[in-house]
């Protein structure tokens, strides 16, 4: 087979890959893109689209942002690999920066979010061994076993049982979590906004009773940022809006600026908790992937980014709001949805769909009803009344 760039495969070339070499576990939309540069993406004809996804809240620093590029070039072409077996200075300078940036403990490095939350069990478990996971119903934490069994959705844990045992599934009540924690709890593990479900907001009430109940009990509270976190709610990270202080946070996504990489922080009380050989992972931590998310941290911890994300997230919810067929808005920063009235005559995924095909406008649905927007946290204020602009377009 004579060798090609990817910019010059034809769509239907790659669709024929597809269905003949990959597994088929994604259910793709038929565009190829093949550029990137801030909130912009283009296909392989040109077409210019704009990006209200971000990678599902990946490049909040926006696509190929040039500070990223240049350390990931300058970083790979000196040192790639060698495993944790040894010293490597971009691991360890990420490492006391993500501490140093939240809860102050440390940090167990890995390759995506559903590796950081497989991470937080195995941490919570070794502090109270044999403890169960008290998890919020609508929570998404991953597809490995572990995050899987903490995720309560019958549609994602039903055709892969038996999960792993010892996860409690609570209602996202205070009552609820009263009575779920008991001196059995290893911890609870939530997601302080609910992405994957719809951009539901968990009450600060039950966040608090999260907390209080953590201590009466002497469990971990673990709060998953691997969505909410690196700026996309307004703060670096969401806990910071709430007063409630986790013993443990998880992040990826917007931590790479494009490139996998996640991460699982402690506060000072579970800092020594595991210890060597308890866990570990080939490629954790690799120096290529440190250096963009150095990157990435530093320019989501800028104050004028953060307040920006907050002016334009209410204006795209109030926006949003106003559209024929919207039944409600709503989000923090940057992380917004919007559900669509049942007499709007359209379904989240078709109208998804049609963004993408007649608008070229990224966005994706959560559910039948349920339209979810998550831009790069660069997005100015035109962009945002561009994009409900396209959207008003396909519900008038």
């Amino acid at each position: 087979m004579t060798a090609r760039t990817a910019t010059r495969t034809p769509l239907s070339e790659l669709q024929a890959l597809e269905r003949d070499y990959a597994v088929p576990t994604y259910a793709r939309n038929p565009v190829q893109f093949v550029r990137g540069a801030g909130t912009r993406l283009w296909d392989e004809h040109g077409n210019e689209y704009l990006d209200f996804l971000a990678g599902i809240s990946v490049l909040n620093v926006g696509h190929c942002h040039p500070r990223v590029v240049e350390a990931v070039q300058e970083q790979a072409a000196r040192l790639t690999h060698v495993t944790n077996l040894y010293y490597t200075e971009p691991s360890l300078t990420l490492s006391k920066a993500l501490s140093e940036s939240s809860l102050g403990g440390k940090v167990f490095l890995c390759n995506s979010g559903a590796e950081a939350n497989e991470a937080a069990i195995k941490l919570a478990r070794r502090a109270r061994p044999a403890g169960e996971i008290v998890v919020l119903r609508d929570g998404f934490h991953g597809r490995t076993y572990g995050a899987l069994s903490a995720t309560p959705q019958e549609s994602k844990q039903a055709p892969f049982a038996p999960l792993v045992p010892g996860f409690l599934v609570a209602a996202k009540e205070p009552d609820a979590i009263r009575a779920a924690v008991s001196d059995r709890t290893a911890a609870v593990l939530l997601e302080p906004i609910q992405g994957e479900s719809g951009v539901l907001i968990i009450d600060h009430d039950v966040l608090l009773e999260a907390r209080a109940a953590c201590d009466r009990v002497g469990a971990a509270l673990v709060f998953d940022e691997i969505q909410t976190g690196m700026g996309r709610t307004g703060t670096l990270w969401a806990y910071e809006q709430t007063g409630v202080v986790p013993d443990a946070l998880t992040s990826a996504k917007g931590l790479g600026g494009g490139l996998p990489i996640g991460a699982l922080v402690t506060g000072p009380r579970l800092a020594d908790v595991l210890r060597p050989g308890d866990h570990g992972s080939t490629f954790a931590g690799g120096p290529v992937a440190c250096a963009a998310a150095l990157v990435a941290l530093e320019l989501c911890s800028d104050p004028e980014l953060l307040d920006r994300v907050c002016s334009l997230g209410e204006r795209l919810v109030g926006s949003l709001a106003e559209l024929p067929g919207v039944a409600a808005a709503r989000g923090r920063g940057l992380m917004v949805a919007f559900d669509l009235d049942p007499d709007a005559g359209v379904s989240a995924p078709d109208l998804a769909r049609r963004a993408l095909l007649e608008q070229r406008l990224i966005v994706n649905a959560t559910g039948p009803s349920t339209v979810r927007l998550e831009p790069p946290l660069i997005v100015t204020a035109a962009e945002v009344d561009d994009a409900v602009a396209r959207l008003g377009a396909l519900l008038a």
